[in-house]
């Protein structure tokens, strides 16, 4: 029991660190995000690495959660919950194509040879645009598969309170959903629809992630394997 104890409170901080790590870095990255033709300015670049830096965290966050949760809620479902890991690792690896992706703009800025050289902006631009994919790829459409398949095993097992759970079998679908209208130009992501489509998911992981904190995995599930459906109540 001690062990479900510390392992759901070590997810719960992942879940955290996960999102202060995200919305930070976006939020430092925006100099170069919002800016096409920032390698050939002066540039932010040392706010723009801490924003990198910051994402190898969120990269490594997730995948904690995901190894972390592994072996109490393996016992719901062994099968989803390997999906679960393979899901995060997934996740954690289009993050880190993002990350590459930002570096790469900031080397093509600190070479020198960006100075006029306003054929840079479109490859920037591209650089940019790919960043662009995998926020949309990773924290949309596999995040989408991945809540849904947490919440499933966490509500199959009464691991946590059935409105946390629920509002993860909710979430997840409708930020797939969301994101694959935006994958078909429905609306842009970072629109008042787009942001609707994701407060679901955000609220399961928060509330999750504060529930795992401070109470832990529920003892009766944590404990006891499923009950098979060949044995009578």
């Amino acid at each position: 029991m001690h062990e479900s104890r510390t392992a759901a409170a070590v997810t719960g901080v992942f879940f955290l660190v996960a999102a202060v790590a995200a919305v930070t870095a976006l939020a430092l990255y925006q100099p170069l995000l919002g800016d096409p033709a920032y390698v050939l300015g002066p540039g932010a670049d040392r706010q723009v690495l801490w924003g990198a830096l910051l994402e190898v965290v969120l990269a490594a966050a997730v995948i904690g959660t995901a190894v972390t949760a592994y072996p109490v809620v393996a016992r719901q479902g062994r099968a989803l919950a390997l999906g679960y890991v393979c899901g995060r690792l997934l996740e954690a690896a289009v993050i880190v194509v993002g990350i590459v992706a930002v570096l790469a703009v900031v080397a093509l800025r600190q070479d020198g040879t960006a100075d006029g050289d306003t054929s840079l902006v479109a490859v920037a631009r591209g650089l940019v645009a790919l960043h662009d994919a995998t926020f949309l790829v990773g924290p949309g459409l596999v995040i989408g598969v991945n809540t849904l398949l947490l919440a499933t095993l966490v509500y199959r097992g009464r691991l946590v309170p059935r409105p946390v759970a629920v509002i993860g079998l909710v979430g997840g679908p409708l930020v797939f959903l969301s994101s694959t209208a935006v994958l078909f130009g429905v609306y842009e992501q970072v629109s008042v629809w787009g942001m609707l489509g994701a407060i679901p998911v955000t609220a399961w992981e928060m509330s999750l992630a504060v529930y795992l904190v401070v109470r832990g995995f529920r003892r009766e599930a944590a404990v006891l394997p499923p009950r098979s459906p060949l044995v009578p109540a």
